[in-house]
């Protein structure tokens, strides 16, 4: 099974996580950032990650301790639940559009973190939430699961378009990179043995 359990305490946030890659897109989430809870969600549904989600953070400040903290565990369950990577596709990449935007997002599980991030925004919030607050999210994630994603805004007018199809293509390309490929049974894919 690849699952993993993320339980990450600091002075700025309390985090608890289960993630399962083989799941149904079933989720719990409650991070007290309610655009994030909504992005999390379809996440979960669009990648069909089984995701349970809790956090309590230091939101009277702003949310940027709980979007970048949520995003190192959620990259630390990925890892932990990927293990040595055998068998997985690891390249994948969706474009997907979202009403009048169109979101490019590209993997490789490579073991490298590199985030190229081709987005703007028209607005500076999405209701109360940041919308540079994405990038750091995205930034978190690939720090803590090494990968190369790539994310490009091919068309957008509006904020929480754009950011909606940022998360829903990213989930879409996650899932087809993780999947398991029958053909390549234990091997890792990589001509070096090891991601």
């Amino acid at each position: 099974m690849r699952t993993s359990v993320i339980e990450r305490k600091t002075a700025e946030t309390s985090i608890s996580l289960t993630l399962d890659l083989d799941g149904t897109g079933k989720s719990t989430v409650s991070t007290g950032v309610g655009f994030l809870d909504h992005m999390l969600t379809l996440f979960a549904a669009h990648g069909r990650f089984d995701l349970n989600l809790t956090c309590t953070g230091d939101t009277q400040v702003d949310d940027h301790h709980s979007a970048e903290d949520i995003g190192i565990c959620l990259g630390n369950a990925f890892y932990d639940a990927l293990g040595a990577k055998k068998g997985i596709n690891r390249y994948a990449s969706t474009m997907l559009p979202m009403d009048e935007s169109l979101i490019l997002t590209a993997i490789d599980i490579s073991g490298r973190s590199c985030l190229c991030y081709d987005v703007t925004y028209p607005t500076e919030k999405i209701g109360t939430f940041d919308t540079e607050l994405v990038e750091e999210f995205l930034q978190a994630f690939v720090r803590n699961c090494p990968m190369s994603l790539h994310v490009r805004k091919l068309a957008g007018s509006n904020s929480h378009h754009i950011a909606e199809g940022i998360f829903k293509s990213l989930a879409r390309s996650l899932k087809s990179a993780v999947a398991l490929d029958p053909a390549l049974g234990d091997e890792v894919p990589s001509t070096k043995g090891v991601l």
